[in-house]
C-alpha cells in the first residue's frame, strides 16, 4: 500500500519527525480499512503501538464525532496498569503534534470511581483497559449502547493475556463484543509468539467443534423445533487447514541482536540462594555508569530486598526508585512519571513493568535471578534501547551456580531467536461462571444464544451443552447440594424463558469481586505518627498509605518489629481495622521483608530441557564460567552425569538418615508433585520416609530406611519408584488428603463468586474466606463430589499447582533410562537440593551466612 494513501496530515507528521511509514504499519491500516482482524507480530521498537492505533487515528481523524455521537470507537486492552497508562502517554505526542480532535483516556483498577460513571455516559474515542475492566464495562446496563459503535479492539502483548484465566476472560469478553458490534475488527500486538496460529484463532470468533455442535443442535431441536444460532465470526476471517477461522498474520523481521552478558564478578558463588547479595556492588556500578537502568526482580520479596541494599550502596545519592503490584497507586504512578521524565537513574521492579513499557532513555536492563523462561527474559530485554535498529544490551545476574546454568541457556536462546510461551488454553468453568453471570447484570438472556456466543470464543470452543447447562444452573442455585440456600441463588429464569440476575444485590457484588487474580487477603500500610506527648500511640488513619502486604504477614508481626516496605524501614505499630500502622524506623537493624505468595516464576519445559542439554554434554562446559565447569567436573568424579533425557537418582547416608536425590531438571512445580506421590511410594515399600525437599533442578527425599540397598536387592525398583502409573490412584488418594485441593478450591470458589471476598462498606478477612470455603468443599465432596467448583479445582491443581502433564511428560521420558548410584557420603549435585531441607525462609546477610555455612560443611563431605 503506498504511503501516498495515508492523510496528508498524517504524511507531514512522518516527515516532520523523518520517518517513514513502516510496510507493517501500512498494512494494518489496509487491513482495518478491509474489516480483516490482524495479528502482528515484531521485534520492540518496531513501531507496534503506532502501528495499533494508526487505523483509529486515520478512521477518527476523516470523520467528525460530535460530543452527542456517544459511544466507544476504539478499545485497547492491556495486561498490565502501567502499560495502559505508558500508552496513554505515548499516544498524546501524535494527537497533540497533529492537532487531532481525539480524547483518549484510561480505565483501571487505579480509575477513581467517579470518572469511570463518567466514562459511561460520555466516553472518551480511546479506551485503555484491562481485560477486568472490560468485564465490568460489558456487564454494564448500558453496555450495548456504550460499545455498539465499536470499529477496533486492540490486545497488546497478546501472548501474556492468554496464557491464564485472564486470557479466558478475554476471549469470552471478546466474544461478547462480536455480538454488540459486529463490524469491529481486532488488532493483537505481540513480539514474543510461539505459535501464531494459536493467537490467530484467538482474535476471531471460532466455530464449535462438530460434534459438539451437532449435539447442541439435536438437543435445541427437540426442545423448540429451532436449531442453534450460529456463532458470530469476523467476516473476512481467514482459515486454517482444519477450518478454524484465524485474523490476518503480519510479521516483522529483522531488528538488532541484544548486547545480552552474564555477569561476572569474580567471586565464587554458593550453590544456593536468590537474593545475589554478592552482586550488588556489581550492580550499582552498573547503574552509575549508565543513563537509566530498569532492575528487574521475579518476586515482590527480591524488589524490597534489592532496593534496600542498593540504596545502601548508594553514597552518590543517585535517584533510584522501587515498583511492584503491592504498592500504592499513587507511589507507581509518580516512580512512573519520573521514570518518563528522565528523572530517575534506575527503578528496581518486578513484572509490573516487563510488557511493553517505551522509556527511551532506558539504556541498561538487569536481571537478578534466573530467567526462568526465554520469553520472559527477551521481553525484559527489549525494555532497553526500545528501538528496532539499536541493539537492547541487558545483563544477566545469577544467584547461585546453578541460575549460571540457567543463564546459559538463556542466552544461547536469545542468540536463537527461540521462544517458549505456553500451548493453548482450555477455559476454566470457574471463569466462565463469572461471565455467566456478568452477563445476566447486564441484560436478560437466553440461554442457547449464550451458548453459541461462548463457543466462539477459542477456549471454550469444545465445551458441551451439557457442561455449559451445569454452569448457569450453578449461578442460578450453587448446585445441586446448596441449592436449599437462598443466599448461592445469583439468577432467576422468568417466565419468557430468559435468565436475569436475581435483585440489585448480586449485581453490585459482582461488580466488586470481578476478576480472575485472587491473591491472598492483604491490609493496608499505613504510615502514621506518634501521638504528641504519648509515647508508643499513634493516630490511626493520620498518614499516607504506602501500599499492601499480606494479611499473614501482618498477624505475625508484633508492636515494635521492623520490616521493608516501599522501600523504606517500618516499625510495626499496631493494627487498626483493616489498617497496618507504622512509623519510619531509620537505622533498625535486620528487618524482616514482607513475603507474598505466588510470585515465583517456574521454570520453563523449553529452558529446562537446555539445561539438561548443557549438562549432558562435555563439550559445552568449556562455555561455561569455569566454576561451574568445575563443579560439574566434581560431580563426573564423584559420582555421574545424567544423560540429556536420562533420571539421575543418587542414595547415600548422612548422619542417622538415608537419602535419595532425583535430578528430573523440570521446575520446582513437578518436583514438589513427585516428592509427594515418591514418598506414599517408599512408605507403602516400608522404607519409612520422613519428608522431602526440592527446588526447581532436583528433589531430596529421607527415610529411615536405606533405599539403595532396597535398590541394589531389586534393580526393578527404581523404575518401578518412577513408574507412570503415579499419576493414576496414587494422585487420587493425594489428592483427596491434600489441604491444597482446599486452596485451589478457594480460589475458584471466588472467581466464580460463590465466595465474595468485598461486600458494601465492608470487606472478609483471609480466615473468615478460608472458614467459608474450607465448611463448603467438606460439604461438596461429601455430598456433591462431581460438583462444578471441585472440577474447576482439579483442572487448576493438574495444569497449574501440579504441573501433572509436564511430570507425566517426564515420567514417560525417563521410562527405562534411570540410573541409579549408590554412594556413601553426599554428591556435589546432591548438595544445592540438600541445602533446601528446613531452611528457614529468612533474607538478607544472616540467611545467607546461614547457606554458607552449610554450604561448606556439605561440600567438605561430598569433596572429601
Amino acid at each position: 500500500m503506498p504511503a501516498l494513501s495515508l492523510p496528508q496530515r498524517f504524511s507531514d507528521w512522518f516527515a516532520s519527525r523523518r520517518w517513514q511509514p513502516r510496510t507493517h504499519q501500512l498494512a494494518l491500516l489496509e487491513n482495518a480499512r478491509a474489516g480483516r482482524s490482524t495479528l502482528l507480530v515484531a521485534p520492540t521498537g518496531a513501531g507496534k503501538t503506532l502501528a495499533g492505533f494508526l487505523p483509529s487515528l486515520v478512521a477518527l481523524s476523516e470523520t467528525r464525532r460530535k460530543w452527542t455521537e456517544y459511544g466507544l470507537h476504539t478499545l485497547y486492552v492491556s495486561p498490565l496498569k502501567a502499560l495502559a497508562v505508558d500508552i496513554a502517554r505515548n499516544l498524546d505526542a501524535p494527537i497533540e503534534e497533529m492537532g487531532l480532535p481525539i480524547r483518549v483516556e484510561t480505565r483501571t483498577g487505579d480509575t477513581p470511581s467517579h470518572k469511570r460513571t463518567r466514562q459511561i455516559a460520555r466516553p472518551p474515542d480511546i479506551l485503555l483497559t484491562t481485560p477486568e475492566q472490560l468485564s465490568l464495562l460489558l456487564a454494564h446496563r448500558e453496555a450495548a449502547e456504550l460499545l455498539g459503535g465499536l470499529r477496533h479492539v486492540v490486545l497488546d502483548e497478546l501472548h501474556a493475556l492468554v496464557t491464564s484465566k485472564r486470557g479466558d476472560l478475554l476471549s469470552l469478553a471478546l466474544a461478547r463484543l462480536r455480538r454488540l458490534s459486529p463490524e469491529a475488527t481486532a488488532i493483537g500486538l505481540s513480539a514474543t509468539v510461539r505459535e501464531p496460529d494459536e493467537l490467530r484463532r484467538y482474535l476471531v470468533g471460532q466455530r464449535p467443534n462438530p460434534v459438539v455442535a451437532s449435539e447442541h443442535d439435536a438437543i435445541q431441536s427437540r426442545a423448540s423445533g429451532v436449531a442453534g444460532v450460529a456463532p458470530q465470526c469476523s467476516a473476512d476471517a481467514r482459515e486454517d487447514g482444519r477450518g478454524h477461522p484465524m485474523a490476518d498474520l503480519v510479521v516483522v523481521e529483522g531488528g538488532a541482536k541484544a548486547d545480552l552478558r552474564m555477569l561476572d564478578i569474580d567471586r565464587t558463588l554458593p550453590l544456593a540462594g536468590h537474593t545475589a547479595w554478592h552482586s550488588m556492588p556489581a550492580i550499582y556500578e552498573l547503574i552509575r555508569e549508565h543513563r537509566t537502568v530498569l532492575v528487574f526482580v521475579n518476586t515482590r520479596l527480591q524488589a524490597e530486598y534489592t532496593f534496600q541494599e542498593l540504596w545502601r550502596l548508594n553514597d552518590d545519592v543517585l535517584p533510584i526508585a522501587i515498583h511492584h503490584g503491592s504498592l500504592d497507586a499513587a507511589q507507581r504512578r509518580r516512580v512512573e512519571a519520573a521514570m518518563a521524565a528522565g528523572q530517575l537513574r534506575a527503578i528496581v521492579c518486578t513484572a509490573t513493568l516487563d510488557l511493553g513499557i517505551d522509556w527511551g532513555d532506558v539504556d541498561l536492563v538487569v536481571n537478578i535471578g534466573a530467567p526462568k523462561g526465554a520469553s520472559r527474559i527477551m521481553q525484559r530485554i527489549g525494555r532497553a534501547n526500545h528501538r528496532m535498529d539499536e541493539p537492547s544490551k541487558a545483563y544477566l545476574v545469577p544467584g547461585n551456580r546453578f541460575e549460571m546454568l540457567e543463564c546459559r541457556a538463556a542466552l544461547d536462546a536469545v542468540e536463537d531467536a527461540a521462544q517458549d510461551t505456553p500451548d493453548a488454553r482450555i477455559g476454566a468453568l470457574d471463569v466462565l461462571a463469572q461471565h455467566v453471570l456478568g452477563m445476566a447484570c447486564a441484560d436478560a438472556f437466553d440461554a442457547n444464544e449464550l451458548y453459541d456466543e461462548i463457543v466462539s470464543a477459542a477456549p471454550y470452543q469444545y465445551l458441551t451443552w451439557e457442561m455449559f447447562e451445569a454452569v448457569v444452573d450453578y449461578v442460578a442455585t450453587g448446585g445441586y447440594a446448596l441449592r436449599a440456600y437462598e443466599r448461592f441463588a445469583k439468577i432467576l429464569r422468568g417466565p419468557d424463558g430468559l435468565w436475569r440476575v436475581r435483585d440489585a444485590r448480586v449485581a453490585q457484588q459482582y461488580r466488586m469481586n470481578v476478576g480472575t487474580i485472587v491473591e491472598a487477603a492483604r491490609v493496608k500500610v499505613r504510615l502514621t505518627r506518634h501521638l504528641r506527648g504519648k509515647p508508643g500511640t499513634v493516630v490511626p488513619k493520620s498518614g499516607r498509605v504506602l501500599g499492601e502486604i499480606e494479611e499473614e504477614f501482618g498477624e505475625t508481626l508484633t508492636v515494635g518489629d521492623t520490616f521493608l516496605f516501599a522501600g523504606e524501614v517500618l516499625r510495626f505499630e499496631g493494627m487498626s481495622e483493616d489498617d497496618c500502622l507504622v512509623t519510619r524506623a531509620k537505622g533498625a537493624e535486620d528487618p524482616a521483608i514482607p513475603s507474598y505468595a505466588g510470585s515465583k516464576f517456574p521454570l520453563s519445559t523449553f529452558l529446562a530441557a537446555r539445561v539438561r542439554a548443557i549438562i549432558a554434554d562435555p563439550f559445552e562446559w568449556d562455555r561455561l564460567p569455569p566454576q561451574l565447569a568445575n563443579y560439574l567436573v566434581q560431580q563426573r568424579r564423584h559420582s555421574v552425569l545424567p544423560g540429556e533425557r536420562d533420571l539421575l537418582v543418587e542414595t547415600f547416608p548422612r548422619g542417622n538418615r538415608f537419602y535419595l536425590t532425583a535430578f528430573p531438571f523440570e521446575g520446582r512445580l513437578a518436583h514438589q508433585t513427585l516428592g509427594m506421590l515418591l514418598t506414599r511410594r517408599l512408605e507403602r515399600a516400608g522404607l519409612r520416609p520422613h519428608g522431602f525437599a526440592a527446588n526447581d533442578y532436583g528433589i531430596a527425599i529421607w527415610t529411615g530406611r536405606d533405599v539403595g540397598e532396597r535398590m541394589a536387592i531389586d534393580p526393578g525398583f527404581a523404575e518401578a519408584l518412577f513408574a507412570e502409573d503415579m499419576l493414576g490412584d496414587d494422585l487420587e488418594a493425594w489428592l483427596d488428603e491434600s489441604a491444597m485441593m482446599k486452596r485451589t478450591f478457594r480460589q475458584c470458589a471466588v472467581i466464580a463468586g460463590l465466595i465474595e471476598r468485598r461486600y458494601p462498606g465492608q470487606k472478609k478477612t483471609g480466615r473468615q474466606v478460608t472458614i467459608s470455603t474450607d465448611l463448603i468443599y467438606d460439604v461438596l465432596r461429601k455430598h456433591q463430589p462431581d460438583h462444578l467448583l471441585l472440577q474447576a479445582a482439579r483442572q487448576d491443581a493438574a495444569t497449574g499447582l501440579l504441573d501433572v502433564a509436564r511430570l507425566g511428560m517426564m515420567l514417560r521420558r525417563i521410562k527405562g533410562r534411570i540410573t541409579h548410584k549408590a554412594l556413601e557420603r553426599v554428591s556435589p549435585l546432591s548438595v544445592s537440593v540438600m541445602l533446601e531441607i528446613g531452611r528457614e525462609r529468612v533474607y538478607g546477610e544472616g540467611a545467607d551466612e546461614i547457606l554458607a555455612e552449610a554450604e561448606a560443611e556439605l561440600l567438605q563431605e561430598a569433596l572429601a
